[in-house]
């Protein structure tokens, strides 16, 4: 387990009790996993929906830029909404939360919120924490990134000295 960056939350645990919890917590992501993929199709339906309603709109083929940043908003919850999946199937494969996955992610749906933003009544406050987030957590990926990588260097360098 040392080659990921996350957090550990295998079953392997001594504990009957914790045996049981963590067998509880894997039917719950197994269930949550369905219905993200739900979640899903019905996002890319709304998707779907949205451009063409707003195609058949007069003017006819056209769209404003309100129309673009509602189409951009909702293509990015499908983004988000298949990272959230991608997210439960790494934990369900292996074991382990990725820190860095989980954190490009939240990225992701902080980068969505401002792209949507309604500057025009949005107060400046607002703005200005919305950028502390996106710099935070890009300083964080950026961290994660570098340690993953320190990691794996680590680990080859062991390798190749075993052989």
């Amino acid at each position: 387990m040392g080659e990921h960056l996350g957090l550990d939350l295998s079953g392997e645990q001594k504990d009957s009790f914790l045996k049981y919890l963590h067998f509880f917590i894997k039917l719950a992501l197994r269930v949550l996993a369905v219905l993200m993929c739900v979640v899903i199709v019905w996002s890319v339906v709304d998707v779907c929906y949205i451009l063409y309603t707003k195609i058949w709109e007069e003017p006819k083929y056209l769209l404003n830029i309100n129309d673009m940043f509602a189409t951009f908003g909702a293509f990015l919850a499908v983004v988000i909404g298949i990272e959230i999946f991608v997210n439960i199937v790494f934990y369900l494969k292996e074991n382990v939360i990725h820190v860095k996955l989980v954190v490009a992610t939240a990225l992701m749906a902080v980068s969505r919120k401002i792209i949507v933003m309604d500057y025009e009544y949005i107060e400046p406050a607002y703005v200005l924490a919305s950028a502390a987030s996106i710099f935070a957590l890009g300083i964080t990926y950026r961290l994660v990134t570098e340690k993953h990588l320190n990691i794996n260097e680590e680990l080859a360098s062991s390798n190749e000295s075993k052989d």
